[in-house]
């Protein structure tokens, strides 16, 4: 059930939370919407409107209109548990973002996180 509470949350809410972990790092807005292009296929101009939205995290993924299939490349760990061990599809989504930012905030060229 306590994913539930995760894919409900307002997007918004999620990405402005991912915003300022970047930028206390020295990171940049453009580098985080680079980084979700390059994982969901949302342009610049579409991720825009869905933060004058009010779409939940959720179905920020399930609608997402192009899933790079090389984000399962993607190894490591968020919060102490292994991406590969994630079985919930939706979760393992979110977490490949939560890896993709992490790695952008530990100060990793967007070049060598977007594989």
């Amino acid at each position: 059930m306590r994913n539930e509470k995760i894919y409900q949350m307002s997007f918004i809410k999620i990405y402005n939370l991912l915003l300022d972990k970047i930028k206390r790092k020295g990171r940049t807005e453009e580098e985080l919407q680079l980084v979700i292009e390059w994982l969901t296929g949302y342009k610049k101009e579409n991720l825009e409107q869905l933060l004058k939205e009010d779409i939940s995290y959720g179905n920020f993924f399930l609608n997402a209109p192009l899933l790079n299939p090389k984000r399962k490349l993607i190894k490591g760990s968020v919060c102490n548990v292994k991406l590969e061990s994630i079985s919930d599809p939706l979760m393992l989504e979110i977490r490949y973002l939560d890896k993709l930012v992490d790695d952008l905030a530990k100060g990793k060229s967007v070049e060598k996180i977007l594989l």
